[in-house]
């Protein structure tokens, strides 16, 4: 067992980037990030949108985070816990963390073990709708040891106990600041759901939602030459072309995320000599999701839950595997993607030891082999409008996404190709802050899932995939009684599959979860609930004059912010 932890650690205790000769806190002066997907929240807790996590992550902290290789490194915490070390119990069913010395929040006041028994209580209260409730699953108390130590306890052996209070997605909450905001309280507090009080580099200055944050250095910072800039200007909205431009055309920003965009234009406006393109490979998946549950409009306030019955035909794998099959995925990453892009036919395509070889099939576009299937189950075209019906039910979708030239781009040849096999796609894009907002009250989210198909990316942080694969447990649905929180969002459920979560939570042997990891993906991919497209790698630019960024795939991309500085 020791052996097999200092395989999947490796270098997990890393240092930090030494600082710059001669820099000091706010040397840099003001940066200028834009992020075209605007943040609604800063509280991760409550989206399980990539801009939230990644805009709070300059506020907000775990005990560890991991690099740019996947590597985790201690953060809140002075060390990782191992076995060898004594942090991990022989039995695997507990962790104990020790906060580094002196760390505080940005108000002055300590940061406590209550702050991490709280943070765990607020996740995981029954009607707080927690979005990343996964990280916690299997946690059955979290508690202090003295004055600096934090244990978390797991009902049974956990092979992989690092989820809990690690990565971008896990970070600790001051209990006084949210005190009054657990359960179903927790969207209302909108003093501390914008402006939480951190541990991080930058503290909230002010924050306009789906516009702009304004932030500057955390005077309480626990590295007192760190961060270099004094101020950062967090910018949300427009879309990716117009972000790549504003860094690489105008200046008018320093770095920009998620450059989904024709990777020739892109090309050539890195030509120009005023930026760099960064790119990193961790799990990002775009993929379509096909909704279990009815969302015929004519359910009210029902749709899309539990309670509007099975959706009329996508809950037929046929259907589905048609729908897969008549895709042409090389064709997509080709124009939409380039280098940022690997066709895949797996939503868990990394690390290697959980990547699958099971659904390849999917690499090559088989319009005829679709017609076939879906010809060979009678699901044909009875009057002759050129739409397929099943059981009397045309064959008509509405597929939704977010604004984004390349996701439009994506829809229209795939709207094309089902064309070709008899299924009609009315196609709908929703402003990526709305979509991507998880506003409870808002009927374009992607946790609501109000259409038939909806197509978006996802990943998880670290190098494990235990959490992220627990996302499709039956009970992960997002619905009104979880504030429209959940993390299942096709709404899939299999009882096999469950008990395959229970069955990786309790393996430690590094080749078995690889196992039980593959035939998870395998079965939720051959369930045709979701269909991957694309393994992304992240694709941001940033301005030449800026130094020490070192992106990772793996958590927040800004993950290691406090040591970006402008060159001299």
């Amino acid at each position: 067992m020791k052996k097999r932890y200092s395989l999947l650690l490796g270098a997990a205790a890393l240092a930090l980037a030494p600082a710059a000769a001669m820099a000091e806190r706010g040397s840099s002066g003001h940066l200028n990030i834009i992020y075209w997907q605007a943040p609604s929240t800063l509280n991760p807790y409550l989206s399980g949108g990539t801009k939230e996590v990644e805009s709070a992550s300059l506020i907000l902290e775990s005990m560890a985070r991991f690099d740019q290789d996947g590597n985790m490194v201690p953060w809140l915490a002075s060390e990782i816990p191992t076995i060898e070390n004594g942090g991990v119990s022989e039995d695997l069913t507990s962790i104990t963390w020790t906060i580094g010395d002196g760390i505080t929040w940005s108000d002055g006041t300590p940061l406590t073990p209550a702050d991490f028994i709280f943070t765990w209580q607020y996740c995981t209260h029954p009607e707080g709708g927690c979005a990343q409730a996964s990280s916690y699953d299997g946690v059955t108390n979290v508690e202090a040891v003295g004055d600096n130590q934090v244990r978390v306890t797991f009902g049974a052996p956990t092979p992989f106990p690092y989820t809990a209070f690690v990565g971008s997605e896990s970070p600790v909450i001051q209990a006084a600041q949210f005190a009054d905001c657990l359960g179903a309280r927790a969207p209302e507090c909108t003093d501390a759901n914008f402006g939480p009080i951190g541990t991080g580099p930058f503290v909230v200055d002010e924050f306009r939602p789906n516009d702009v944050i304004e932030m500057s250095a955390n005077p309480n910072f626990r590295f007192p030459d760190r961060p270099y800039f004094a101020t950062v200007t967090f910018k949300g909205g427009g879309d990716a072309t117009a972000a790549a431009r504003s860094v690489c055309e105008t200046g008018e920003f320093d770095y920009a995320w998620n450059l989904q965009i024709d990777p020739t234009i892109l090309a050539q406006m890195e030509a120009q000599g005023r930026c760099n393109v960064v790119t990193a490979f961790g799990t990002s998946v775009e993929r379509l999701h096909l909704n279990q549950t009815n969302p015929d409009p004519a359910l009210g306030d029902i749709r899309s839950t539990a309670e509007a019955g099975p959706h009329p035909f996508l809950t037929d794998p046929i259907v589905g595997q048609a729908m897969s099959m008549a895709i042409d995925r090389a064709l997509i990453t080709e124009i939409g993607y380039g280098a940022g892009g690997q066709p895949t036919c797996n939503v868990l395509p990394a690390p290697e030891l959980y990547a699958s070889t099971a659904n390849d099939a999917c690499l090559v576009q088989d319009i005829p082999g679709a017609i076939a299937l879906l010809d060979g189950a009678g699901i044909v075209d009875t009057d002759g409008d050129g739409i397929r019906e099943y059981n009397g039910i045309p064959l008509r979708v509405l597929y939704q996404t977010s604004t984004n030239a390349v996701r439009q781009d994506t829809q229209a040849l795939i709207k094309q190709w089902w064309a070709e096999i008899g299924i009609d796609a009315e196609l709908r894009n929703i402003d990526a802050s709305v979509f991507f907002g998880g506003d409870p009250a808002s009927p374009d989210t992607f946790q609501k899932f109000y259409a038939d198909i909806e197509m978006y990316t996802n990943n998880f942080a670290g190098v494990d995939p235990q959490a992220y694969m627990a996302n499709w447990a039956c009970d992960e649905w997002p619905g009104p009684d979880t504030q429209w929180q959940g993390s299942n969002i096709q709404r899939f459920c299999m009882e096999e599959y469950d008990a395959l979560i229970e069955e990786l939570a309790g393996t430690a042997d590094l080749q078995e979860r690889g196992r039980i990891a593959r035939e998870m993906n395998d079965m939720l991919v051959q369930s045709y609930s979701i269909i991957p497209l694309v393994h992304r790698g992240g694709v941001s630019a940033h301005a030449v004059t800026l130094e020490g960024i070192l992106m990772s795939d793996w958590d927040s991309e800004l993950w290691n912010i406090m040591d970006w500085r402008r060159a001299q």
